[in-house]
């Protein structure tokens, strides 16, 4: 039986089990949407901007082991996708990315809503695909699937002209695909992994440090085994949280510019480092020449080649899947110790000595005498409310570092933010991804009155499907991390960083049919969340505005170019 085009790009995602596609319809797709209309296993959510759709999709991957799917149609709906598909990219997350495009006759002849899409989208994305025949359709869609969601992840975009949605041929979806020139290695190199054992056994500082790819790998079990074998300390990237439990003593929080005074100070004097997962990138560990100044070994691991020795260089390299290599380093090191080989004990207490002293600086300290609401505070209560156990998503800003370092994750994959790209704008669209992944769990979206505005129209989206979603909107009437840049660096100049002219956000949120709360005192916070979260309002969206502290700044901060050590803890040290 032949089947269209249209209906071919229908039965893959039915045969690759996907469930929800986000998207926004337009003249190139029709034909699809057309044979969306004539099934039920696939559900299709209509968001109101097709950046939306992309972050959602996104969002619905980072929460899941699933790839997220979009549809856009061809010139601007392609253009305003490409900010949620280098979104996706900087963080390497695996999404299928389905465009159309005008029909192959007309490509370079300027086309209504035509434009370059495999040209516009190269640079963010893992791979992209134009099919030019219907006969090389289902083929390419598992190609597609299949790049997305191996070796080091990515968003894969597939764009499809309007007559090849149109076009018939026979429908045979491949069990599996081999490319000659993409075979990501999986094993990591067991001579290296030995090097590994030896230099941590060995270690009288050592330090595990630990990104996105042990969320992306789902590697969180074994790090917390590696890291309870040893009892050696570990800090998370701001994309790693959540990837060992930030409950346990052993955790030293996160790294980096915003990081802990203990983590930061620990990875810079550590004698033996092991990256899993991480990239050593600029918001982590500051100026790589500073960092360098401590002599250190260190080992990666990573599944990406490219990104091992890319900023620092390191002793130990280890190229494979993340979760297979540490399950290799933990039988070696439990292996070590049935053998009745120990860790340097001694050497150890005395590390964690010196880590427990960097602790009593206390460096996430704030007033909590204060008149107004503080965003440290908000996020406190936002934590205790929800028992710990919801998913978060965020926006980019001052709200973003207060909820990494305040809402203490103990499980991986409920942390879901813009990390490399810093994308304003993604925490709503990210929530009903992660809402209609996760129907029964809580989800909180924290952002700003400047993030939250990028993408409000998605208040009706939340509507239309009834996803019940809760908005914590840490109102500053700032552009926060902006003015807290401006105020440090550039002599208390605040261009352009002031939200003038704000809505009544409790009455937009009624106007899109939600629930709208606007909390103004300290001892407001807590009421409002639990109304929000299990009382009344429990199974609507609600809008929490809550009205903060206009001059707080996040401490510590390590400005840029300066080293890792080089922290900033609070305005005393301006």
């Amino acid at each position: 039986m032949e089947l269209t085009g249209a209906e071919i790009v229908v039965r893959c995602l039915q045969e690759e089990g996907v469930e929800h596609i986000f998207g926004y319809p337009g003249g190139a797709v029709l034909y699809i949407y057309d044979a969306i209309y004539t099934q039920d296993k696939v559900q299709h959510i209509l968001v109101r901007h097709e950046q939306a759709a992309v972050h959602a999709a996104d969002a619905y991957s980072r929460s899941t082991e699933k790839v997220g799917v979009c549809l856009v149609t061809s010139g601007p709906g392609v253009t305003n996708a490409v900010t949620g598909i280098a979104t996706a990219y900087m963080d390497s997350i695996p999404m299928v990315v389905i465009t159309g495009q005008v029909p192959t006759h007309a490509i370079g002849e300027d086309a209504f809503q035509e434009c370059d899409t495999v040209g516009i989208t190269r640079p963010c994305v893992k791979h992209n695909f134009l099919v030019k025949d219907v006969k090389h359709l289902a083929e390419t869609m598992k190609k597609a699937f299949h790049i997305a969601s191996t070796g080091r992840p990515g968003p894969v975009l597939v764009d499809i002209p309007k007559d090849v949605t149109r076009d018939k041929c026979r429908f045979d979806y491949p069990k599996s695909v081999s490319m000659r020139s993409y075979n990501p290695v999986v094993k990591g190199h067991q001579g290296q992994i030995k090097k590994a054992l030896q230099l941590l056994m060995s270690a009288e500082r050592p330090m595990i440090y630990t990104g996105g790819g042990v969320i992306l790998g789902n590697a969180a079990p074994e790090l917390s085994r590696l890291v309870d074998a040893l009892g050696f300390p570990c800090t998370n990237t701001l994309m790693g949280l959540g990837g060992y439990r930030a409950s346990d003593p052993k955790f030293v929080g996160m790294l980096g510019m915003h990081g802990t005074f203990e983590a930061n100070m620990a990875m810079q004097h550590c004698d033996v480092l092991i990256a899993i997962g991480a990239r050593f990138d600029d918001r982590v560990i500051g100026n790589p020449k500073h960092f360098a100044q401590n002599p250190r070994k260190i080992i990666h691991v990573d599944v990406d080649p490219s990104s091992i020795s890319k900023r620092v260089k390191v002793d130990v390299p280890i190229v494979g899947d993340v979760r297979e290599t540490l399950n290799d380093l933990i039988a070696l090191v439990e292996e070590a110790q049935a053998a009745g080989q120990k860790v340097n004990v001694k050497a150890l207490e005395n590390w964690w000595k010196q880590i427990n002293e960097w602790r009593k600086r206390d460096c996430l300290k704030y007033d909590r005498s204060a008149a107004s609401i503080k965003p440290q505070f908000a996020v406190e209560k936002l934590w205790e409310v929800t028992g710990g156990d919801a998913f978060v998503t965020s926006d980019v800003g001052q709200h973003q570092m207060f909820a990494a370092q305040f809402y203490r994750f103990d499980k991986p994959r409920r942390w879901i933010n813009s990390g490399g790209l810093g994308t304003m704008g993604v925490g709503l669209p990210y929530a009903m991804g992660v809402k209609l992944a996760h129907p029964d769990a809580m989800v909180a979206c924290v952002t700003g009155e400047g993030s939250i505005q990028m993408c409000i129209q998605e208040l009706s989206t939340c509507k239309q499907y009834d996803l019940p979603v809760k908005i914590v909107n840490l109102n500053n009437r700032y552009l926060g991390m902006v003015r807290q840049w401006q105020e440090i660096e550039y002599g208390s100049r605040y261009s352009e960083s002031y939200m003038d002219a704000l809505p009544d956000f409790v009455r937009l949120a009624e106007a899109y049919g939600h629930v709208g709360i606007r909390v103004d005192k300290p001892e407001d916070v807590e009421p409002a969340l639990r109304e929000a979260f299990h009382g009344k309002w429990k199974d609507r969206l609600v809008f929490l505005d809550i009205i903060t502290d206009q001059t707080e700044n996040v401490w510590p901060m390590v400005q840029g170019g300066k080293g890792l050590t080089e922290m900033l803890l609070g305005s005393e040290d301006l």
